[in-house]
């Protein structure tokens, strides 16, 4: 069985971990922004092409079905191969997508950007925690996953304001053109370091009682932990692929203040990211910080849903959804590394995080029929139902866990 060898040096200097973390981030963040590529354009197609909510959800479930099953199978290839060489080509295939996006001409276009996007995407996760859990030392590595979630946020953020500002400028096109140049800029800013993201993989195990290579599968463990992140995605995918639409529809809040209200919900994700890495890196009971966490933000987005607030009130609150959910991404990440297999960091990561693909998948099909029957509280209310039912998922992942110890 082929194995990735976790090495760290006893006593490595931060600058040496900080520029590790710096590089990953840089690369999580672009492939956050490209999970945005196509829902911010979303009014635009829907006025040039004439799709419909449901037609525009559809996209997003190819991204995410195709980023999912990519995934699961990255982590294989990563354990074989290393995580360097896929890091390059999905940032390659990122920009390819955006070229493409450029020139679309229908909705079939747009599905062959939804599918090629989606294949960029399928590697970064176990590519990203390969590469931190090998390079970055032991101690550090709370503060090194709430700086990747951090960081995953900014892409998130950055996309509202890049797109608004220069497609305002230039137009819809031009700016997909330019997000392909700045995915090049990323590419060979990630190659001149690249003696930085190598990873060490340990030759086969040719004993005959070696475990199998898909032995992690049996354990509950993993499965609780796919659960929790295909339920608490599902949420975060109605944020970004209707917020900004739902806004508009019940408070008649302009595009361009409801795009806004995205890129501080991302924003102040981020915040709660950094707030969350010291709580990581002190609280030992991961799976409670997150369960926490995650169930203030199912209160808060309940609250938006229910049409109480006004329009400046519910922007308020779902930005505040965004630190409350944010304060439980690192420890998050930390309840998933708790639950992996020594040797198995590429497979288990594959598997766990194409749940956060599956329920990017799910979700936008499921609520975009609530949108085209214009049920916008209901679309918030149901989002708000799958993040508590996560709750439960995350407090299984650490039952489980504890098992496993004992």
């Amino acid at each position: 069985m082929t194995t990735a060898t976790l090495t760290h040096a006893p006593s490595v200097p931060m600058k040496d971990d900080a520029i590790v973390i710096g590089l990953v981030g840089l690369a999580h963040a672009a492939s956050h922004f490209g999970h945005l590529l196509l829902p911010l354009m979303f009014p635009v197609f829907m006025q040039e092409f004439g799709l419909s909510y449901s037609q525009l959800g559809l996209l997003m479930t190819t991204f995410f079905v195709v980023s999912g099953l990519g995934q699961a199978g990255a982590g294989f290839v990563v354990d074989r191969l290393g995580a360097r060489p896929l890091l390059f080509l999905a940032l390659g295939i990122f920009a390819l997508a955006c070229v493409l996006a450029s020139a679309v001409s229908g909705y079939v276009g747009l599905l062959c950007v939804a599918a090629l996007a989606g294949l960029g995407n399928a590697t970064f996760h176990p590519v990203d925690f390969t590469i931190l859990n090998q390079r970055v030392s032991p101690a550090r590595l709370g503060y090194a996953f709430s700086a990747h979630g951090l960081t995953g946020n900014l892409g998130w953020a950055a996309a509202p304001v890049f797109f608004a500002g220069v497609g305002s400028l230039v137009g819809w096109r031009q700016a997909y053109l330019a997000a392909a140049v700045m995915y090049v800029g990323v590419l060979v800013l990630l190659l001149v370091m690249r003696s930085r993201l190598a990873t060490q993989v340990a030759p086969r195990n040719t004993d005959q009682h070696a475990e199998h290579e898909l032995a992690f599968m049996k354990l509950p463990v993993v499965w609780w932990c796919f659960g929790f992140f295909l339920l608490s995605t599902m949420t975060l995918a109605v944020i970004q692929s209707f917020s900004i639409s739902i806004l508009k529809a019940m408070y008649k809040v302009p595009i361009e203040s409801a795009t806004l209200m995205l890129t501080a919900y991302m924003l102040c994700g981020a915040v709660g990211m950094f707030v969350g890495g010291f709580v990581a890196a002190r609280v030992e009971n991961s799976d409670r910080v997150v369960a926490w966490a995650m169930a203030a933000g199912a209160v808060l987005l309940a609250l938006c849903g229910t049409g109480y607030l006004g329009a400046s009130a519910t922007m308020v609150v779902l930005a505040a959804t965004g630190f409350a959910v944010g304060i439980g991404g690192p420890s998050r990440d930390m309840m998933i590394k708790k639950a992996t297999p020594k040797g198995a960091t590429g497979r288990v990561y594959g598997l766990v995080y194409s749940g956060l693909d599956t329920g990017f998948a799910i979700s936008p099909i499921v609520f975009g029929v609530f949108m085209d029957k214009g049920w916008y509280g209901a679309t918030l209310l149901g989002a708000a139902l799958v993040l508590l039912l996560s709750v439960v998922a995350a407090l299984g992942v650490g039952q489980r866990t504890q098992r496993k110890r004992v």
